[in-house]
């Protein structure tokens, strides 16, 4: 490469550092592996072979290392020491080992070829890997993007750098979008494949609710209050299990909010999805009697081995304590893990 041509090259990788994030080391160093095997086809297999480009003036230099002896038995790893003191002076000793120049005639043109190939091809590896990195801390978080197409049923997403789909099994069936409109997705995986990182997004899914809580709630996002348990059936309802170790905070009031603001944001971004909060508790009668909410309940029996409780309720709430179609018994059971029989006092 000619003196402008380098500069060029340092200029060039400069800004791309600057835009792309992508480092102008790495780029360096791929060139100087990639005229290191160009090397091999001038040079044969010597492995005391050497590329260095000056990260200031991007000067290509081709190098031989060798060892300064007495008598030289092989001229491809080794330099007299006559040879030696007449290039780099009387205070070489024998055993020194030291860098000849021996950058062929014709390089720069060879170098200018594999820095535009290697520099392409960092390009796109280091952007797919930026990107990567970029979404893979959003693993389990929420991103937002803008619909792009709706195609049978599945729903293209650009996140600005990157599209993602969110596919028909992941999407709750009450809601519709269109073209361009925001839409909040929960990253469930981000994954690096030959074609890029593919991310994997969700509606559906319940650590998007406990999510949208984080961010709604400070005292969720500080620690102060804990989502122990969730369940959900999506579009229709979910239960949550709260917990506060500081006696002066009330768990359930905090995600509530004032007039129930904060409750309120997330019901309005699972578009009107019910939100039944409770007061978890170590204690699986009390927690069991907590799910059922909004239902009353007269009495909790457990049996710890088969995991089962059967629960007594007013007869005028039995079918409040059930729901519709099973729904509030499903969701207690997800969050008690116990499996629950309902019944009414009436039947005893």
């Amino acid at each position: 490469m000619s003196e402008i041509d380098n500069r060029d090259l340092i200029i060039a990788l400069d800004e791309l550092e600057k835009e792309k994030e992508i480092s102008k080391d790495v780029i360096l160093e791929a060139i100087e592996n990639s005229l290191l095997a160009a090397c091999k086809n001038h040079f044969g297999k010597a492995d005391n072979i050497h590329v260095n480009i000056d990260r200031e003036t991007g000067e290509v230099q081709v190098y031989a290392e060798k060892e300064v002896v007495e008598e030289v038995t092989d001229d491809v790893m080794q330099i007299s020491l006559t040879e030696a003191r007449k290039e780099f002076g009387e205070e070489i000793e024998p055993g020194d080992i030291i860098n000849i120049v021996v950058t062929p005639k014709d390089f720069g043109r060879i170098a200018a070829q594999k820095a535009k190939q290697v520099v392409v091809q960092k390009i796109r590896e280091e952007e797919r890997r930026v990107i990567y990195n970029q979404y893979y801390e959003k693993e389990r978080d929420i991103i937002t993007g803008t619909v792009q197409r709706i195609v049978n049923g599945n729903i293209s997403v650009n996140l600005g750098k990157i599209d993602t789909v969110l596919t028909e099994s992941e999407q709750v069936k009450t809601e519709h979008f269109r073209p361009s409109d925001t839409i909040k997705l929960y990253v469930v995986e981000v994954r690096d494949t030959t074609k890029g990182p593919r991310i994997s997004v969700s509606r559906t899914h319940p650590e998007f609710v406990k999510r949208l809580f984080e961010y709604e709630v400070a005292e969720i996002a500080d620690g102060t209050v804990e989502i122990m348990a969730i369940a959900r059936e999506a579009g229709s309802r979910t239960k949550m299990a709260v917990y506060s170790a500081n006696p002066d905070v009330d768990p359930v009031g905090a995600c509530v909010g004032v007039n129930g603001a904060r409750v309120n944001e997330v019901v309005e971004e699972l578009r009107g999805e019910k939100i039944d909060i409770i007061n978890w508790s170590d204690d699986p009668k009390t927690l069991i009697e907590n799910a059922l909410s909004p239902s009353k309940v007269i009495s909790v029996d457990i049996d710890d081995e088969e995991k089962k409780a059967s629960v007594i309720v007013p007869d005028y709430q039995l079918s409040l304590a059930i729901g519709k179609e099973g729904q509030n018994a499903r969701l207690a059971a997800k969050i008690s893990g116990y499996k629950i029989d309902i019944k009414s006092d009436a039947d005893f």
